[in-house]
């Protein structure tokens, strides 16, 4: 009752006070703690804009080491500029990506770099700022009106700040989720009238919203480092790094095709350390053609240790993803009011 008063009497406070951004802005962000895949949504915003120019990237850089404003290079480190924003900028290389913990800080300085719209990686609660478009992400596994708030749940936000949002994003879907599936998760969310051919509902307030649905699609499997050797990945034993928030899809994903002789559980965000990797490489060299599988945020961590041995270096590679959305018309619906930013 208490963390829901506080969050009442900051958002009030806000809703008088805070600052539109120096730049048009698309923010992407959720209401819990991490699993809702913001950073792959952001490269599917990146996607739908590809032709636009000045499009730029600002995140905090959660875990960096450094302070204050930061162009993200792509040879670069994690404990530099956090390993969602490197992830970002070596998969956009042509694009701007910035880290600052001031977001209006950081968009007046892109606007000075010549950015004319900036993606806002999770800053839905960084309240001083007003996004000229807000996109929220809901996790299909977990809904959010069946969760609780903090400490006793994953929520770190009012469940009902959803609604301020102009686009809700349900991720981690079925890939062939129904209509009548997504009638019945907009329900859950307490919206009514969803019309799944206009992408839209109503809020409990009579708002209209935008609400789409996505899925994680999995790219073929490259080598994290340039000696990498491929004959590995097609080695059916695999050892599995896993240092991202709690989320199965991948584990499964991997156990279509491989059998995961061992499995390394880390928490979210882990700086890999000299002893975990030299853990890790006596367990690979058990087996002769073992090969070893991460996810592409975790590589970023990995990638620029002194400490990688040629052993991992040569067995290691990582599994890209993509956020799709569940149909043509749901990709239209959200470049529509992306276009509008």
């Amino acid at each position: 009752m208490l963390y829901r008063l506080i969050l009442k009497l900051r958002h009030r406070r806000y809703d008088r006070k805070s600052e539109e951004s120096a730049v048009p802005s698309i923010c992407i962000g959720n209401v819990t703690v991490g699993g809702t895949g913001k950073t792959p949504h952001c490269e599917l915003l990146l996607r739908l804009l590809e032709q636009r120019e000045g499009v730029a990237v600002l995140s905090r850089g959660y875990k960096r080491k450094s302070k204050g404003f930061a162009l993200v290079q792509t040879d670069g480190s994690a404990s530099d500029f956090g390993d969602e924003p490197l992830q970002v900028k070596r998969k956009f290389p042509q694009r701007t990506v910035a880290v600052d913990e001031d977001r209006l800080e950081g968009c007046r300085k892109l606007k000075a770099l010549g950015a004319k719209l900036v993606i806002l990686d999770d800053a839905f609660q960084h309240r001083r700022l007003r996004a000229t478009r807000n996109i929220v992400l809901v996790n299909y596994s977990r809904p959010i009106f069946e969760d609780r708030l903090l400490p006793f749940g994953r929520l770190r936000d009012l469940p009902e700040r959803i609604f301020k949002a102009d686009c809700i994003i349900v991720s981690k879907c079925p890939k062939d989720i129904l209509d009548s599936e997504k009638a019945a998760f907009a329900f859950r969310l307490k919206l009514r009238d969803y019309n799944p051919a206009t992408c839209r509902a109503l809020t409990p307030e009579g708002k209209e919203i935008l609400l789409l649905f996505s899925y994680i699609r999995y790219l073929e499997p490259q080598m994290a480092f340039p000696e990498g050797d491929r004959r590995y990945i097609y080695d059916k034993n695999i050892l599995y790094v896993n240092g991202i928030a709690k989320d199965p899809s991948l584990r499964k994903h991997l156990l279509q095709e491989h059998r995961i002789v061992k499995e390394f559980s880390f928490r979210d965000h882990h700086d890999f350390s000299r002893r975990d990797l030299q853990r890790i490489k006596k367990e690979a060299c058990k087996y002769s053609v073992c090969a070893l599988a991460t996810t592409e945020k975790d590589a970023q961590r990995i990638i620029g240790k002194p400490w990688v041995s040629d052993a991992l270096k040569k067995r290691l590679f990582i599994i890209p993803i993509e956020a799709v959305l569940s149909n043509e018309a749901e990709e239209k619906a959200l470049g529509e009011i992306i276009s509008l930013a």
